[in-house]
């Protein structure tokens, strides 16, 4: 399977998965930080501890929240149906590989689809309106690389383009105008 296919297996993979969280989700009711409140566990030493509630990783037992239902002692011929908010599974079975699972979906994911899906998601986090904390974040936890691989590119606007490439984000491009390079220069000599 070459690499367009592999990709296209992917794409198909997130589009049933997104599907399968749209066709179970019920509608007209607004969805609340306490209704998607759930226990969750970061994964070793990468996600940081604002990752959705709704997130469980392989050190946690699965979430499941319960639409706005009532419970009482009633017979459940009399109660409406409950409807169940699919959850967002995350296991690694091996070294090389991640398996997601949404609902009764699952898609297993190897590390070139996993640096896609991380491209994908970064691009669509870039896009949103709602902006990241402006400081670093209590307890954020990382992986930093060392000595990273990098490139430099002027641009013509007098720009410089750095890319850098991160082990678990792939390359990651930076522009800084010209008085940014200067305070950068100062920030790392001091």
């Amino acid at each position: 399977m070459n690499l367009h296919e592999q990709l296209g297996a992917l794409e198909m993979g997130v589009d049933q998965l997104i599907q399968a969280v749209v066709a179970q989700q019920p509608e007209n009711i607004p969805e609340t930080p306490a209704q998607n409140a759930a226990p969750h566990a970061p994964a070793e030493d990468v996600a940081p501890e604002s990752v959705a509630p709704t997130l469980a990783s392989e050190t946690a037992a699965p979430a499941l929240v319960e639409g706005n239902a009532a419970v009482s002692d009633e017979p459940p011929a009399e109660q409406p149906a409950v409807q169940l908010q699919p959850t967002l599974e995350i296991d690694r079975p091996s070294q090389d590989e991640i398996t997601m699972k949404i609902g009764n979906q699952m898609v297993a994911l190897r590390p070139d689809q996993i640096g896609r899906l991380i491209e994908e998601l970064s691009n669509a986090r870039a896009s949103m309106t709602l902006e990241q904390p402006p400081g670093i974040p209590p307890g954020w936890q990382f992986v930093s690389t060392k000595n990273p691989v990098m490139a430099v590119q002027k641009q013509s606007n007098g720009d410089r383009l750095l890319v850098m490439r991160h082990t678990g984000h792939g390359w990651v491009p930076f522009q800084f105008s010209p008085d940014v390079v200067i305070q950068l220069y100062m920030l790392l000599t001091q």
